[in-house]
């Protein structure tokens, strides 16, 4: 059997790394034997925190030293990045290789392993459901009840997709054509995690994570529209009619949000599903009203997380077709 000559080479990979994550996904017996590149992440963002983060009374050096620590913190990432990139193209076929370890990067399976969980949970009991959707979202969950646990399932389900699969593949193509695919994902997925590390706006990261927020609505920009037009374009499988009254409702509402990016994928997957996100939740005991975003039902059943999957799905089959030309163009 023979290949196009663009499927072997580096252009392929993420092709290869969206196919094999989305059937293999990250193992749970590797996971427990040597951990996982955003735990490294993390603990390197942990160890920065304990030794930089002392001046959060002083804004000016907070906010240095916060960008010191993302500095080193992208150095550090992408120089063990590119070593793992430079040794994988010294080899045959290493590209696959460089492939399958990028794959780690790419949370495709582990979020629809997780929504999926949800609507288990809830077959079961709601305080299973409750825990369940605690694993994927920061609101509290204690007090929700059927509707409210559905809904953060899908309202996360949406955001997710942009930061934790639409995103890493965007930069992984980018880094592709530039500073190499690997090292390229690597430095979006370190950025991502520092933002959900320390870009909180509390006394004590408003300033020294303040790099770190700002540096990731930065990268998440592409990613957000993009992954609201792949919703878009899977919300035709239900119609035209269905597809273009989703486009009219997130061009409306997603610039309601209070985050720069995540309005878009939620107003897209709310507009193609017929719903209503957004609204009032509590955050650590703080109560918060985000705008309402769609205009559908706001009464979710646990059946509607099938609806999200579904259109989830093909959204990744649309994404995936899209890494293939990738490849074949290049």
């Amino acid at each position: 059997m023979t290949f196009p000559p663009a499927l072997l080479d580096v252009f392929s990979q993420p092709a290869i790394s969206v196919a094999v994550e989305r059937f293999i996904g990250y193992p749970n017996w590797l996971y427990r034997l040597i951990g996982h590149p955003v735990t490294w992440m993390g603990a390197l963002i942990t160890y920065m925190d304990e030794k930089m983060n002392t001046t959060a009374h002083v804004k000016s050096l907070s906010r240095l030293n916060g960008v010191l620590a993302m500095l080193l913190l992208c150095a550090c990432v992408w120089f063990a990045a590119t070593a793992i990139e430079v040794i994988c193209r010294a080899i045959p076929y290493g590209f696959v290789i460089s492939a399958v370890i990028a794959t780690s990067l790419i949370a495709q399976k582990s979020l629809r392993d997780h929504v999926r969980d949800v609507a288990r949970g809830l077959s079961s009991s709601l305080t299973e459901g409750r825990a369940a959707v605690a694993q994927i979202v920061g609101r509290d969950t204690r007090g929700l009840n059927v509707s409210d646990v559905v809904k953060a399932a899908l309202e996360s389900l949406a955001e997710n997709t942009a930061d934790g699969i639409v995103a890493p593949v965007f930069w992984y193509c980018v880094g592709c054509l530039t500073i190499g695919g690997l090292p390229a994902l690597a430095l979006y997925k370190a950025i991502n995690t520092a933002d959900s590390m320390i870009g909180h706006k509390t006394p004590q990261y408003l300033h020294f994570g303040w790099a770190a927020a700002r540096t990731d609505d930065l990268v998440n920009l592409p990613a957000s529209r993009l992954t609201a037009l792949l919703f878009i374009l899977a919300s035709l499988f239900s119609g035209k009619d269905r597809a273009l009254k989703a486009a009219r409702l997130t061009w409306r509402d997603a610039r309601r949000h209070r985050s720069p990016n995540a309005g878009w994928p939620e107003a897209a997957m709310a507009g193609a599903l017929g719903f209503k996100f957004g609204g009032p939740r509590t955050y650590g005991g703080e109560f918060v009203k985000l705008p309402y975003m769609g205009d559908g039902r706001d009464n979710f059943l646990r059946q509607d997380i099938d609806a999200g999957l579904k259109l989830f799905d093909r959204a990744m089959w649309i994404m995936f077709g899209l890494t293939v030309a990738f490849a074949l163009i290049l």
